[in-house]
């Protein structure tokens, strides 16, 4: 098993649980990347959720298929999560230490802080989960092996505040639409405050990518840099992170009064989620950034409430190695050219950390049971783990791009269900029942254990 993070660490789990000893390499701290920054197994980098814990979300559900497949990884962070709306989040220091702390007392599980600089030998059962953030080394040797080099693109990551330091007289708590408890800090801004904002974000100088090509950097759509988002348009970031729809302040008045409404609503919202279980620290919601960390400081403080925000951690870029997988990969995530390597995780194109622990789920399991003289398996196209599976294998090459869990990735419904969230639902309710079909037959559910 090459590499701890949410792949590596549920597949290595996964081997375990299975009855087979498993070696697992992790080149941190003797090697560290430039997005993390501790040395614990499946630290998350970008954010503390996992995304929407509803399963009729595309997110939720695929965390749910997880659970009733005996997830370590979800399991642990259902035990350490935080307040957040209707999202999965976690206390991210504790879930990792709690995810190394089980893996590191497990009789079968050998751990080995080095570097891997080349794939194993072929006849290795290996899982290769070394992530978007492959080490240069180990990257040229895949580069070899699958003869392709032009598969990355370019991520960010989120800057996180001291709670005591936010003006709570200028912000407020509530959830969008009040869905849940009013676990977001909400920075609202009138019309002036958003277009210098903006303006401030677009003059702002970005740090130097000084270890990967520029030329080449591509963006993931899905996690833009906010100030690339200001740079596509006056309205584009309203209309993303900061849209101000679903949120009010009581302090502004009854919101029932639509007269009152229209004068006081906030013409863009800035939030903020929880990121430990204590409520002392907070991350921007939407705000991955390449700006310099001076800059950063100076333009996220004329953020209404954030005027004298303590930063304990800014924003980062980094470049993400991913494969072409439809050229490379079987829905079993076997490599087609050598079925005894693996590939799980954000390395294989699927987006987000649930995703990343399905391929941890699935690429371990299907390496037991080849060390088991057993088949591998497939999940069901249905489910949210098959459709991401199947899409990664399946999915035209040209100009492949990571893809996060969705809806449109599953097969159509056999009757047409015009609301959404009763499509969704029936979405759900199809995946978990074929998924549970499959647990019957192939008897891969394991129980998981969280400390």
């Amino acid at each position: 098993m090459i590499g701890a993070g949410l792949a590596g660490t549920e597949a290595a789990w996964q081997v375990a649980k299975a009855g087979v000893p498993v070696t697992l390499w992790e080149m941190r701290p003797i090697k560290r990347s430039p997005a993390h920054h501790s040395s614990e197994f499946a630290e998350l980098v970008c954010s503390n959720s996992f995304g929407a814990l509803s399963s009729d979300r595309a997110a939720g559900l695929l965390q749910e298929e997880l659970r009733r497949l005996g997830s370590l990884v979800i399991q642990t962070a259902d035990h350490h999560s935080v307040p957040a709306g209707g999202a999965l989040a976690v206390d991210r220091g504790r879930y990792s230490a709690a995810l190394t702390s089980i893996l590191d007392d497990h009789p079968l599980v050998t751990i080995r802080r080095e570097e891997q600089l080349k794939l194993p030998d072929p006849d290795q059962i290996t899982v290769l989960a070394t992530g978007p953030l492959t080490s240069e080394a180990l990257a040229d040797d895949l580069r070899a092996f699958t003869g392709r080099d032009d598969c990355h693109f370019f991520d960010a990551a989120s800057p996180i505040v001291e709670g005591e330091s936010i003006d709570m007289t200028k912000a407020f708590r509530a959830s969008r639409y009040d869905k849940g408890d009013a676990d977001y800090i909400n920075c609202p801004m009138d019309r002036d405050q958003f277009l210098a904002f903006r303006t401030a974000l677009l003059e702002a100088e970005q740090a130097e990518l000084k270890d990967f090509d520029q030329n080449s950097a591509t963006f993931f759509e899905g996690c833009l840099p906010i100030e690339e988002l200001a740079r596509r348009g006056e309205d584009t970031m309203r209309y993303g992170p900061l849209k101000p729809i679903g949120l009010w302040d009581p302090r502004w008045g009854d919101v029932t009064d639509r007269d009152v409404r229209r004068a006081n609503r906030a013409y863009a919202v800035v939030q903020l989620r929880q990121e430990d279980k204590d409520g002392r620290l907070w991350n921007l919601v939407g705000f991955q950034t390449n700006l310099k960390w001076g800059e950063q400081k100076r333009v996220l403080r004329l953020i209404p409430g954030l005027e004298q925000a303590d930063f304990v951690r800014f924003g980062v870029m980094h470049r993400n190695t991913f494969l072409e997988a439809p050229e490379l990969l079987e829905p079993t995530l076997q490599f087609r050219r050598r079925h005894h390597l693996l590939a799980a995780g954000q390395i294989t194109g699927t987006e987000g950390y649930a995703a990343a622990v399905a391929g941890g789920w699935l690429a371990g399991t299907n390496a037991a049971r080849l060390v088991q003289g057993q088949d591998p398996i497939q999940l069901p196209h249905t489910t949210m783990i098959g459709a991401l599976t199947h899409f990664i294998s399946e999915a035209p090459s040209k100009k492949f791009q990571p893809m996060p869990p969705n809806f449109g990735l599953m097969p159509e419904l056999q009757e047409r269900i015009r609301d959404k969230r009763a499509r969704y639902g029936a979405y759900r309710d199809r995946a978990l029942a074929d998924l549970q079909r499959t647990i019957e037959e192939s008897k891969v559910a394991h129980v998981a254990c969280t400390a």
